[in-house]
């Protein structure tokens, strides 16, 4: 009798024990609308038509990105499944798209959607709806702002600190230059223009004429005339590829010869450079925080060697030239370091503290230098960049690594 009860009470305890951890197991996995044991779902959208339709392979890259981490077991055992939308870079159909894949497909998070307005025109929704808005693809400043919108976050320098390094490089190299700057008429281009002016401070009025266009204008050739005849000697193209390509080959059929400096986002040998001609983009400037998929300098770099073997397996159609393959590898790949981070708790406020908690993060394909750093009060991911100048092939790096934040000025 004694031994029987005795193995009662032994196997009760097991079974106790055994309940308690299973309970504590199934306490650890957290997950909200988009997660669960077998999948994550991630929502983007993307212009796969209209005037920015380049942008697309950006998804396109993150897709095979995704498949090849599908490939290797996944996040923690979970499979990604990546829904993107064609949203024409129409802010009135990015909300569409996004009410699309938050109340229908039930994202976890949006990622890496393109634009600034498009994005601005979806911000307010997903923080109302406490969605993780993360690692959008614009510069704008105001998407380093944790107080106001806590589920937003952007991932690349800021457009302003691009500007400001511009600004100091001339001030420091050209001081008694004169300048005409080409912006687009939203956002993206008056952020670029702000950050100019502010970084030239009161050597502002070296800015001698300025030309606005907007992206249903077919054609800016009327625009480079108007600022050829300003007498400029530097001329600023704050313009997305397809304008910043037209703006670089109508200056070379002028004859004109002023210092052309091109945004990073319009820094493409592939979708800029090549079709605006590689005799009219000699000497042309700009910066770089990811590296260059076409340039055999990086040939025996260990990141790039995985990048290469990716695109060799993942992504065979790639054109190792465009520079929006490499960045949008680098956002992918901050993405799934945040997703590992998250361990079993897939709830969206945990996808976003993870989020904030990046320290000396570097992607296969960012510049030696740059890293991803995140805080609570910091959602600017990547600061530092370097100036670059294209050689008639390939860009090449002038000076070191600059963070933006340093050429601000302090508020008093």
């Amino acid at each position: 009798m004694h031994c029987t009860r005795l193995g009662l009470v032994t196997a009760s305890v097991a079974l106790s024990v055994l309940s308690s951890l299973t309970s504590a197991a199934a306490a650890e996995k957290k997950y909200d609308p988009g997660a669960n044991d077998t999948e994550i779902r991630i929502g983007n959208t993307i212009p796969y038509s209209g005037p920015a339709s380049a942008y697309a392979v950006i998804a396109q890259t993150e897709a095979a990105y995704f498949a090849k981490i599908n490939e290797d077991g996944g996040i923690n055992g979970r499979k990604i499944k990546f829904i993107s939308y064609d949203d024409a870079t129409s802010p009135p159909k990015t909300v569409e798209q996004a009410r699309r894949l938050v109340e229908s497909d039930e994202v976890l998070l949006i990622f890496s959607s393109l634009g600034t307005q498009p994005n601005a025109a979806i911000q307010k929704y997903l923080n109302s709806k406490q969605v993780p808005q993360l690692f959008l693809v614009s510069g704008a400043s105001r998407w380093n702002n944790p107080k106001e919108f806590p589920w937003t976050m952007g991932w690349q320098p800021s457009y302003q600190d691009e500007a400001r390094l511009y600004a100091q490089f001339l001030m420091k190299e050209r001081p008694g230059a004169k300048i005409a700057v080409l912006y687009q008429n939203d956002d993206f281009g008056r952020d670029y223009l702000k950050g100019l002016k502010d970084g030239l401070g009161e050597k502002s009025a070296m800015v001698v004429a300025e030309e606005k266009y907007d992206l249903s204008e077919p054609t800016i050739d009327s625009h480079i005339v108007t600022l050829k005849a300003s007498g400029a000697d530097v001329i600023f193209e704050f313009a997305n590829p397809k304008f910043a390509a037209q703006a670089i080959k109508k200056i070379g059929e002028l004859d004109w010869k002023p210092l052309q400096i091109v945004t990073n986002v319009s820094s493409s040998i592939a979708s800029v450079i090549r079709p605006a001609g590689l005799q009219h983009a000699r000497g042309i400037m700009s910066v770089a925080f990811v590296k260059d998929g076409a340039d055999p300098q990086w040939d025996n770099d260990p990141g790039m060697k995985k990048f290469y073997q990716f695109l060799e397996r993942y992504y065979r159609d790639a054109n190792k030239s465009d520079a929006l393959i490499p960045f949008s590898y680098s956002l992918a790949q901050t993405l799934v370091k945040v997703l590992e981070m998250c361990g079993d708790d897939l709830t969206r406020e945990n996808v976003m503290k993870q989020a904030a908690n990046l320290r000396d993060f570097a992607p296969d394909t960012i510049i030696p230098g740059v890293f991803v750093n995140t805080s609570a009060t910091d959602y600017a991911p990547v600061k530092k960049m370097r100036m670059v100048r294209f050689d008639g092939e390939k860009w090449e790096f002038i000076g070191e690594a600059t963070d933006g934040d340093s050429l601000r000025k302090p508020t008093r």
